[in-house]
């Protein structure tokens, strides 16, 4: 096991040096393509035709969701760069969470069923809880309600959001909803936990 993590460890900080080199040759670029789109370099010299016939490809659909939103055409290498640095963001926080629920699960496996019990209530209740504060982020943003990352959350909480909805007044254009029901995860599963 940990010779795994060992590996796994290395792979982790590989790709946080991978990702941070990345994230500043995209940073390069986002600001040479902002100083064309500004006129701060010349729009018809090389640098610019560099540019647009590499990086705007990739600044592109960015672009779309920006002026469909009615903001301004010029933001969208700084949204790019946005966008980039919170999906290496994620990525790697994927990584962190899988490595901990790995060691979670060797250590509560070896316990016997008192830990398959365990990691079952852990799993579930960390499930629910990932599923309330993604539906809450795209709630935000609000994408198709027919599209999957949305159907698998709604699926996962609308079953105990719905009573509480009941139960809570709403607070104006704001839902508090989420916020107690993500509270009431973390009792119940501390409740159960304390059963095993």
């Amino acid at each position: 096991m940990g010779t795994v993590l060992y590996g796994f460890d290395y792979l982790t900080a590989a790709l946080r040096g991978g990702f941070f080199a990345f994230a500043v040759v995209v940073a390069i670029f986002c600001a040479l393509d902002w100083m064309v789109r500004t006129r701060r370099l010349n729009p018809f010299g090389r640098v610019a035709g560099f540019l647009r016939s590499t990086v705007r490809p990739f600044i592109t659909p960015v672009e779309r969701r920006i002026v469909r939103a009615g903001g301004n055409p010029q933001s969208a290498p700084w949204w790019t760069l946005v966008v980039v640095v919170l999906v290496g963001i994620i990525l790697l926080s994927l990584l962190d969470f899988v490595r901990e629920q790995v060691v979670i699960t060797a250590a509560l496996v070896s316990r016997g069923p008192a830990g398959l019990y365990r990691l079952v209530v852990s799993w579930t209740f960390g499930l629910l809880q990932i599923a309330l504060i993604v539906r809450v982020l795209l709630s935000w943003v609000r994408p198709s309600p027919f599209a999957w990352y949305v159907r698998w959350s709604f699926a996962l909480t609308e079953w105990f959001l719905r009573p509480l909805r009941g139960v809570i007044p709403s607070m104006g254009m704001m839902d508090v909803t989420p916020i107690l029901a993500y509270f009431l995860l973390m009792l119940v599963q501390g409740f159960l936990m304390r059963l095993a």
